[in-house]
């Protein structure tokens, strides 16, 4: 196995054991999702049925109920306890927005149980960080999406946790911050994939803390552990957290702790296919993975 390979039982379980404390402590989650939302305002599409992957709790799938309020959604995560979390918050929800259309779906992103073309528009926040095979996952997503229909997303970028891996470094051999695709890259791999006019955008947020231990606290929270598979799987001893905390400690600006989080958004289309002057659709066989 690869020493970078994202472990998804460990996944499963961290982000099953979060669910309960999730809303509270997801923070950077919930603003990196307004954000997304923000931009659509630009988008013209009235999807009739979309995908939320990475669906977590469920509150960007109910503010997408809200803005498409004809929609069916299908909310998909990977942990079975955010599922059960969201299932329980829709509760009151659907008693606000009667008739409304929401399906809940404990799958993996990477290997879709959905019928080719069977979404109009596919929308993730901070989710295919967790993807092992990022080009392939954008192949599958383009499998399910419909002609003229829309990927919109929300990812991790190399600069993120940049001041941890720098308190671990020395430290030890393992690897301690999951490694996270560069934002031109991700643009490569839509165009590979199949999708067209691919928007790229890249920005910095910097959450800040008092202490170290909060910084660690916080991503325990909301189920974000390292789940590589070359991580260390026995407790940190007293000596190697000293270390960690002076390292860290050498970071510190204005009397705070930053934690720098590198956030890449991007969306695409998947245009018709085109036709030949017979009528037969053109396929290309140049794609490059």
């Amino acid at each position: 196995m690869n020493e970078f390979e994202i472990d998804k039982k460990q996944v499963r379980r961290a982000f099953s054991r979060a669910a309960a404390d999730y809303d509270a402590a997801a923070v950077l989650q919930r603003e990196v999702c307004e954000r997304m939302l923000e931009k659509l305002d630009y988008i013209k599409l009235r999807p009739a049925r979309l995908l939320d992957a990475g669906s977590g709790t469920g509150w960007g799938t109910r503010q997408l109920g809200t803005r498409y309020p004809q929609a069916e959604i299908v909310a998909l995560d990977i942990a079975l306890g955010m599922l059960q979390a969201a299932r329980g918050t829709a509760g009151w929800w659907r008693k606000l927005f009667a008739g409304k259309r929401e399906r809940f779906l404990c799958a993996d992103v990477e290997a879709l149980p959905l019928a080719a073309g069977s979404v109009e528009m596919v929308w993730s926040n901070l989710a295919l960080q967790w993807c092992n095979d990022l080009p392939a996952t954008f192949v599958e997503l383009h499998r399910i999406i419909g002609n003229e229909g829309l990927l919109m997303f929300s990812t991790f970028g190399p600069d993120t946790l940049q001041e941890l891996r720098t308190a671990f470094r020395g430290v030890d051999g393992y690897n301690h911050v999951n490694r996270f695709a560069d934002m031109h890259d991700i643009g490569d791999m839509l165009v590979a994939a199949g999708f067209a006019d691919p928007v790229m955008e890249m920005e910095k947020l910097t959450l800040t803390y008092d202490e170290v231990r909060a910084v660690m606290q916080d991503l325990k929270r909301i189920g974000a552990h390292n789940a590589m598979a070359g991580r260390a799987t026995g407790m940190t001893g007293r000596a190697k957290w000293a270390q960690i905390e002076r390292n860290y400690e050498t970071l510190r600006r204005d009397g705070k702790l930053p934690a720098t989080f590198e956030i890449i958004y991007g969306h695409a289309w998947k245009p018709a296919p085109k036709l030949a002057a017979d009528g037969r659709a053109i396929i290309r066989t140049d794609f490059k993975l």
